[in-house]
């Protein structure tokens, strides 16, 4: 059986990697989409954020199941904000030790669902080896202890990094977490460095034959795009590229690496342009808003407001007359395109005076075969019901997604999904405007590119997911 390389190319439009391959800035790339199968909408996760995404495609689930709900959400239990990172800026509002133990340790320690297995949890339970460069979810069933072999990994253990954690046979995190003296560095995951970094550890594992099956992290793209914009996208997908094919050269090239394994390539999500931004804390000021340090006892009066790039969410702590006021003032609000929230066993769905309600049924299915009962308009979600199958090419698989969101157990009550052009300013008060940006239902946000090419399995899809691409990972081993 071939070894298997999946890389995850963090924000990829399909557009731009079409554009790279076609005009020789990513021959790795046109070289598997030459010899495999590509596909241009693989529907990402709503909120289509890194961490949801990252955790759905590292689990095959959605947010209901994997518990991972946003980037920025509210810890119920704990009454405190959860901030993975959104910018330097809410980090330090936060609190930046908080936020790296929230992102190192307790999102795949406690906020990843127990239950929700990742593909290097089962691969390691069936004796496949596994390994991983930088990624959000690294959950394995191998303890990892903090790497000390250089002055900025010692000053990390000595501050805060001192716990192991649990991951895949070989893991290469940011320098902070490293199975083995691979000679290449990261220094501690920042932007511009990590793709290198994740094409040297790559490297590394191929010559030594350390892995039967390999993610590839290659971040920096999302970081380009949101500083440069959706349409810049061709040179940082180029340094991916150029990663990939680092990969493949250890092996021999192409077609040697080939071969011997197979390959998946898949963004989490896309991005789009960030003409201006909304400020929720400013939107939301009527009400008695948490603030990141609020050290108050948490009241019924109160809310709390998350936002995450062209996503957020609102926690109403008090009762339904509390929820009303929150619906109400989100449905005004300049910049919202669609308000999201679960009443009655039923998920709802406002738009302007639109309003859709759907639950599980047998009135029709989607593409991805999931049936539904609805009543109200299925203009909110740009829906079309055509020979018994509910499909909108505005805001792909939005039924199954937006069921999924608001299932989910640790997410707000009322979810919001940004307009054209508009981005929700984080805690820190950092946007992306005049750059790119994603996290709404949009298929400008959502859709994502997803090469495969030498596959055991490779089934068809009629709508596929990045939902999909553990499930490929699993079939490819034998594994049900």
């Amino acid at each position: 059986m071939k070894k298997l390389l999946l890389a995850v190319i963090d924000g990829a439009r399909p557009a731009m990697v079409e554009q790279a391959a076609s005009d020789g800035h990513a021959p790795a790339l046109a070289a598997l989409i030459e010899r495999g199968s590509y596909e241009s909408e693989a529907v990402a996760a709503f909120p289509s954020v890194t961490p949801v995404c990252a955790a759905t495609i590292a689990t095959g689930l959605g947010p209901d199941r994997h518990m991972i709900p946003s980037m920025n959400w509210y810890d119920r239990a704990q009454a405190r904000y959860v901030e993975y990172g959104s910018s330097f800026r809410a980090s330090l509002r936060f609190g930046l030790g908080r936020q790296l133990t929230d992102l190192v340790y307790n999102m795949n320690g406690e906020h990843l669902a127990p239950q929700a297995l990742t593909v290097f949890e089962r691969l390691d339970d069936a004796g496949i080896r596994t390994a991983c460069t930088t990624y959000l979810i690294f959950r394995g069933r191998h303890s990892h202890q903090p790497a000390q072999d250089s002055a900025l990994t010692r000053i990390a253990a000595m501050s805060l990094i001192k716990r192991p954690v649990m991951g895949p046979r070989e893991l290469f995190y940011a320098d902070i977490f490293s199975s083995r003296e691979s000679g290449c560095r990261s220094t501690l995951g920042m932007p511009g460095v990590r793709d290198r970094h994740a094409g040297c550890v790559g490297e590394y594992l191929v010559r030594g034959d350390l892995f039967d099956f390999l993610l590839l992290s290659l971040p920096d793209n999302d970081n380009h795009s949101h500083k440069q914009g959706p349409d810049a996208q061709v040179a940082a997908i180029a340094q991916a590229d150029r990663q990939i094919a680092r990969v493949f050269e250890a092996a021999g090239g192409v077609d040697a690496f080939l071969a011997e394994h197979a390959v998946i390539v898949v963004a989490d999500h896309a991005h789009t342009l960030v003409e201006r931004s909304v400020s929720l804390a400013g939107a939301f000021a009527s009400f008695d808003v948490r603030r990141p340090t609020d050290m108050r006892a948490l009241e019924a009066s109160q809310i709390a407001v998350c936002p995450a790039q062209r996503a957020a969410m609102v926690y109403a702590f008090g009762g339904a007359g509390l929820l009303e006021r929150v619906l109400a003032r989100a449905r005004r609000l300049d910049g919202v395109d669609h308000v999201i929230w679960r009443e009655d066993g039923q998920a709802c769905v406002a738009r302007g005076a639109l309003e859709l309600r759907f639950e599980p049924g047998d009135e029709a299915a989607d593409l991805r075969g999931r049936s539904w009962r609805w009543h109200g308009d299925l203009d909110a979600l740009g829906l079309a019901l055509r020979h018994g199958v509910l499909s909108s090419g505005e805001f792909p698989d939005a039924l199954g997604r937006i069921w999924d969101a608001t299932g989910c157990a640790s997410a707000g009550e009322v979810l919001l999904s940004a307009a054209e052009g508009v981005e929700f300013s984080d805690w820190g008060g950092a946007d992306h405007v005049g750059g790119g940006s994603h996290g709404s239902l949009s298929a400008a946000d959502s859709n994502a590119p997803l090469i495969t090419c030498g596959l055991e399995a490779n089934p068809t899809r009629s709508q596929w997911s990045i939902a999909d691409v553990a499930p490929l990972v699993m079939a490819h081993f034998g594994i049900p």
